[in-house]
C-alpha cells in the first residue's frame, strides 16, 4: 500500500487524489483511505479540512463520517477497521492509499502491532480517582513506572494517562513498550513524507484558521452541539475554541489566535512524528513535479 504523511497544510490530500488519478489513468484502480483522527466524526468538516464529497474526483475514500461526535475515537478500533478496508480494497485488486496526520493512527495500521486488552475493574478504579483527585497524582505514579510515557502524556491528559496506567498494570511491562514496530511492516508499503518550509507553512496554517472561521466553523460547531459531544471531539483544535466563543470565553480574535497557536505547535510535533519512519520518501509539498516524483517511488 502507499502511505503519505506529514504535517497538516502540506498538501497530503491533494498529493493522494493526484497519485490515484495517476494509478487509474494507467489501468490499476486507487482508493483511499483516511488516517486523520478528527475526520472519523461526522459533521465536522471545515475545521477537519475535510474533502467534500464533490471534491474527492470519484475516488472512492474510506473510514470519513463514521463516527457521531459523541463517540469517543478508539487507536485500537480504527486500526481494526481501517486494516479491514485495505484488504476490501486489496482484493478488488485495487491500491490502498493510506493518508493522514494523525501519527499513532498511521502507526497502528501500517506497522505490526497488538493493542494490549484491557481490564474493566482496573479501569473503573483509575478513572474513579482521575475524577475524584484530578490527573496530578496519575502523572506522577506514572512517571514512577515509566517515565518515558509520562513525559510523552504530560499531567493534564487524564483519559491517556487511565490507559497507561491500566496497560501497565495488565502487562507488568512500561506502556511505552507497546508502540508499534517501526522495523516491521504489517504489509508491503511504501512512505511518502510531505515537507514545507516552516517560514512557509506558519503563514499558511494561520490564514488556513482565519478562513474556518470566514467559511462557518463556529457555525458548524453550535450544530453539533444539541447532539452532544464526547471528550474527543469537544478537544478537537479549532472547535474547542468556537466552543469557548460561543460560550462567552473567548472573544472571536482570542479564538482564532489560540487556534493558530495550537495548530502551529501540533504540525511540529507531526514533523517530529513522522521524521522516525525508517524509508520514507520525502518531498517538497510545493514541488510542481511532487507527483511524478512519487509516482517514480509507487510504480513496481
Amino acid at each position: 500500500m502507499i502511505v503519505i504523511v506529514g504535517a497538516t497544510g502540506t498538501g497530503k490530500s491533494g498529493l493522494s487524489l493526484a497519485i490515484a488519478e495517476a494509478l487509474e489513468a494507467r489501468g490499476e484502480g486507487a482508493e483511499i483511505v483516511n488516517a486523520d483522527a478528527m475526520q472519523l466524526y461526522r459533521g465536522m468538516d471545515i475545521g477537519t479540512a475535510k474533502l467534500r464529497e464533490t471534491e474527492r474526483r470519484g475516488i472512492p475514500h474510506h473510514m470519513l463520517d463514521v463516527l457521531d461526535p459523541s463517540e469517543e475515537a478508539s487507536v485500537a478500533q480504527f486500526q481494526v477497521d481501517a486494516r479491514a478496508a485495505i484488504v476490501d480494497i486489496k482484493a478488488r485488486g485495487a491500491t490502498p492509499i493510506l493518508v493522514g496526520g494523525s501519527g499513532l493512527y498511521v502507526s497502528s495500521v501500517i506497522y505490526n502491532f497488538e493493542f494490549p486488552g484491557t481490564d474493566p475493574e482496573k479501569r473503573a478504579e483509575l478513572e474513579a480517582e482521575l475524577e475524584a483527585r484530578g490527573p496530578g497524582l496519575l502523572h506522577a505514579r506514572l512517571a514512577g513506572l515509566d517515565p518515558a510515557a509520562a513525559a510523552s502524556i504530560g499531567p493534564s491528559n487524564g483519559r491517556r494517562l487511565v490507559r497507561a496506567l491500566e496497560v501497565i498494570a495488565i502487562t507488568g511491562e512500561p506502556f511505552g513498550s507497546g508502540l508499534p514496530d517501526e522495523n516491521a511492516y504489517w504489509r508491503p508499503t511504501t512512505v511518502l513524507g510531505l515537507t514545507t518550509p516552516r517560514e512557509t507553512l506558519t503563514p499558511r496554517l494561520d490564514e488556513r484558521v482565519e478562513n474556518m472561521w470566514r467559511d462557518g466553523l463556529v457555525e458548524e460547531a453550535a450544530a453539533l452541539k444539541p447532539g452532544g459531544l464526547g471528550v474527543t471531539a469537544a478537544r478537537a483544535i479549532g472547535y474547542a475554541q468556537a466552543l469557548a466563543q460561543l460560550d462567552g470565553t473567548l472573544s472571536r480574535e482570542e479564538a482564532i489566535e489560540q487556534t493558530q497557536q495550537l495548530t502551529r505547535k501540533y504540525a511540529r510535533r507531526q514533523v517530529s512524528w513522522f521524521k522516525r519512519y525508517p524509508g520514507t520518501t520525502w518531498l517538497d509539498g510545493d514541488d510542481p513535479h511532487r507527483v511524478s516524483a512519487a509516482m517514480a517511488r509507487v510504480t513496481p
